[in-house]
């Protein structure tokens, strides 16, 4: 982490400091940013506290959701896929909403860090600082066999924790959008996820040879309605990419809520258990480490959602989520494109695009393998052939 001088990060600091000074009602001055890591589209800064009137934190966290990829690192421009599903305003409000209905939720329950004022004209929050953490990217690369392991668990379990605490309360959630005048925009991810069910067949047949047989089309249809329905909801803040999950003295915690909603959460642990389709990282997922995974997240969900106490039951679910995120990786890095792809390289744990999808293909395959789904396990494998073939 390197302290920024550039323009835009004394507007932010400015803002946040012009914020924190209404609210509290006296000067407040924030000094020593140093960047976070925001992306493109976000700046992220850490910022001291350097009058206190009103015994703020000594340090803070604070984010300025700007323009779609106004200054994209290294002049990348932005590719059309992501341009389509990102809308500043909408992201923000979304993010400021999801961080109000983590505050309303037990301390120790709570899935990352408290808001403490944001200003919606400006795309502004103020977040407690999460202290010295490192990303589990990091981890999962740099560490021991043994920590690794551990540190997907207690991913897995942080996620089951943060479902557990949130079932039931979509109403209190939806209550917020609508307050903030959102409610009824319209989900990102699921109008991704639209656009793969309708795309990825074509795709298939085109550079890869391969036709989606009806039983498989129907299982995937079957994932798709996870976004929007399914028998165990929760609170998700959708984007799990490895640079936005981490690990601080108090645990394992999650960043970065501008998707933030409900849906099924058995498709958060497949997120991971597929190696984070949206990008292109890959971590080592032997069986016995995806198996653990799982246990993590079922002890803390199953007093919730006793049905997934049934192997099979909780295995065909397994397979049908892991079925719509390797397509959705399929359409997002099947195309050789330049452009999409740089968007995508920069985290720590990224590989090849083509190795990426192979080894995708290849955990559904033996996924659902393992739990008897012989029409998944035929279409995996035969992708993951034609893959290998055409390098």
């Amino acid at each position: 982490m390197t302290v920024l001088l550039a323009d835009p990060v004394s507007e932010v600091v400015a803002a946040a400091e012009q914020l924190l000074t209404r609210r509290t009602g006296a000067p407040v001055t924030l000094v020593d940013p140093t960047d976070l890591g925001g992306s493109g589209r976000t700046i992220v800064l850490r910022v001291r506290v350097a009058e206190n009137p009103f015994s703020l934190p000594r340090t803070l966290v604070i984010k300025q959701v700007r323009d779609p990829y106004l200054g994209v690192k290294n002049g990348v421009t932005p590719p059309a896929e992501v341009s389509q599903v990102f809308d500043p305003d909408t992201a923000f409000l979304r993010e400021a909403v999801s961080y109000q209905f983590a505050n309303a939720l037990a301390q120790d329950a709570r899935p990352g860090a408290e808001l403490l004022a944001y200003d919606l004209h400006a795309r502004l929050l103020v977040l407690s600082d999460l202290g010295d953490a490192t990303a589990i990217s990091v981890l999962l690369e740099d560490a021991g066999e043994d920590t690794v392991t551990n540190t997907l668990m207690a991913m897995a379990q942080a996620m089951g924790r943060m479902h557990a605490a949130t079932v039931g309360r979509e109403e209190d959630f939806t209550a917020l959008l609508r307050r903030a005048e959102v409610a009824h925009s319209s989900d990102e991810v699921a109008d991704q996820v639209s656009r793969v069910v309708a795309n990825v067949p074509s795709m298939l047949s085109k550079f890869l040879g391969v036709d989606v047989a009806p039983s498989v089309l129907g299982q995937v249809q079957n994932a798709q309605n996870l976004f929007s329905g399914g028998r165990f909801r929760a609170f998700s803040p959708s984007d799990l990419c490895p640079d936005n999950i981490i690990v601080n003295g108090e645990g394992v915690r999650f960043l970065d809520y501008e998707w933030g909603g409900y849906r099924d959460a058995v498709l958060d642990i497949t997120y991971a258990l597929v190696s984070f389709p949206g990008c292109l990282c890959n971590i080592d997922l032997t069986e016995e480490r995806a198996s653990a995974m799982v246990d993590a997240w079922r002890a803390e969900v199953v007093g919730m959602w006793p049905a997934l106490a049934d192997e099979a039951e909780l295995g065909r679910r397994l397979v049908e989520a892991q079925l719509i995120w390797v397509w959705l990786s399929t359409y997002l890095f099947l195309p050789n494109d330049h452009s999409r792809i740089a968007a995508v390289r920069e985290h720590y744990l990224s590989v090849p695009r083509t190795e990426a999808l192979v080894g995708r293909w290849a955990r559904l395959a033996r996924s659902a393998q393992l739990s008897g789904n012989t029409d998944v396990e035929a279409h995996a494998r035969e992708v993951f052939a034609a893959l290998r073939a055409h390098g």
